[in-house]
């Protein structure tokens, strides 16, 4: 019996092209580049684990619509979907014996290539992330996941959202951390893909001079959107022509520039504020400088649409109020986490909850704005405000079996 049934297409110059379904209640292979697909990053669960697993298949960059059908004929399952590193697809699902649930999905892969004789400029430790490799990864979580079959195939229609951005945007590779770009694909359907380009550390100089932009826009289509949202390190830089108004401004006119000339559509995103309280512990101070107001007067001047995250998150923090605002952030005491000798008191990151509510203030921006992608959001998205943000205490959040106590770059 063949474990992997596959479908051909023929497509430009006799290239196949490969429509895969894998029947995951068959024995699958641990992954191998010469494979071409199997269980990754742990060694293949037995028939009768509960715990959380990964499935990659071997793809070229791209979109890909996706097809997972949960459930078990032997058990209740309770199952997260999520892509790459940590890209939250869906969220816990439960199914009963015997019953199955069928959820569909776009997701982007991509590699450091951007042509024969260009490459993205990683740093070090993005070598081992999941989002710079040669294959698309599954990670299948929850309380007791199980999966029926995975069906993926090349999606050449859906609308691709580019994200640019430093640690507040980044896939984060491992817990405790989080960001908004990891949880936004959550929030919409088959129609749309997220491609998270953004890490930690950088500014809006750095993005583009580690070829970043020239990835986004080798994989752009027309009608594509990219969102920027910088400000965090940009302020930090203190060569001379530095500044605001100057440097920073000018790396964002680049963007506008290249954006617009591939037929994309750009929109900017004001920084994530830091938790920062004044005396009487009610009032966020401002730390930015005149980054966001800079990044403002470019959007003006250049009619660029403009997402106010800055003040969202100054209002959710001032909202949870000086002691609940660290539940949105990684502030966890000594020995949460393995290998966690010491507390974590960050007031710049977020974790798992701290970045779904914060995407869920994207979203809204995009509403706001009246973007036509947000008929692509799902049935079950639910306005928000950060004046009633989420309960932190309802909040479940199962952690990918891989933790870093190590901070991401960047403050």
């Amino acid at each position: 019996m063949k474990k992997l049934r596959t479908t051909f297409f023929l497509c430009f110059f006799s290239t196949v092209l490969l429509a895969q379904t894998f029947d995951m209640t068959l024995q699958q292979p641990q992954y191998s580049d010469a494979i071409g697909y199997g269980y990754d990053v742990m060694t293949a669960p037995s028939k009768e684990s509960q715990k959380p697993f990964f499935f990659s298949v071997k793809v070229p960059d791209g979109n890909y619509h996706v097809t997972v059908t949960l459930g078990s004929s032997k058990r209740k399952a309770q199952t997260v979907v999520r892509a790459e590193s940590r890209r939250l697809l869906l969220e816990q699902t439960t199914t009963d014996k015997g019953k199955f649930k069928t959820y569909t999905f776009v997701v982007n892969k991509r590699s450091p290539v951007i042509d024969g004789n260009m490459n993205v400029v990683l740093k070090p430790r993005e070598k081992d992330y999941l989002d710079w490799d040669n294959r698309l990864t599954f990670e299948f979580n929850g309380p007791a996941p199980a999966v029926k079959t995975i069906d993926i195939r090349p999606d050449t229609t859906a609308v691709t959202i580019f994200l640019c951005g430093n640690s507040t945007v980044v896939d984060q590779a491992k817990e405790p951390w989080a960001s908004w770009g990891q949880m936004i694909p959550r929030w919409f359907d088959a129609s749309i893909a997220i491609s998270n380009h953004a890490e930690s550390g950088l500014s809006a100089t750095s993005f583009i001079n580690q070829r970043r932009l020239d990835k986004v826009v080798s994989m752009m289509r027309p009608g594509d959107y990219v969102l920027c949202e910088f400000g965090h390190n940009d302020q930090k830089e203190h060569r001379f022509g530095d500044g605001a108004y100057y440097n920073f401004a000018h790396s964002l006119k680049i963007f506008i520039d290249r954006v617009r000339a591939a037929k994309g559509i750009i929109i900017f995103v004001t920084p994530t504020q830091r938790r920062l309280f004044n005396k009487d512990s009610h009032r966020i101070l401002e730390t930015h400088g005149d980054y966001p107001a800079a990044m403002r007067e470019v959007a003006r001047r250049e009619c660029v649409p403009i997402i106010e995250l800055h003040e969202m998150t100054r209002t959710f923090f001032e909202t949870l109020g000086e002691e609940d605002s660290k539940r949105a952030l990684v502030y966890y005491a000594a020995g949460t986490f393995p290998g966690q000798a010491k507390a974590l008191a960050d007031n710049t990151h977020f974790n798992a909850f701290g970045a779904y509510e914060v995407a869920k203030m994207v979203v809204m921006g995009m509403k706001q704005l009246g973007l036509p992608i947000v008929s692509a959001l799902r049935k079950d998205w639910h306005d928000f405000l950060p004046t009633a943000p989420d309960s932190w205490q309802r909040f479940t959040w199962y952690p990918t079996p891989a933790y870093d106590t190590m901070k991401p770059d960047g403050n």
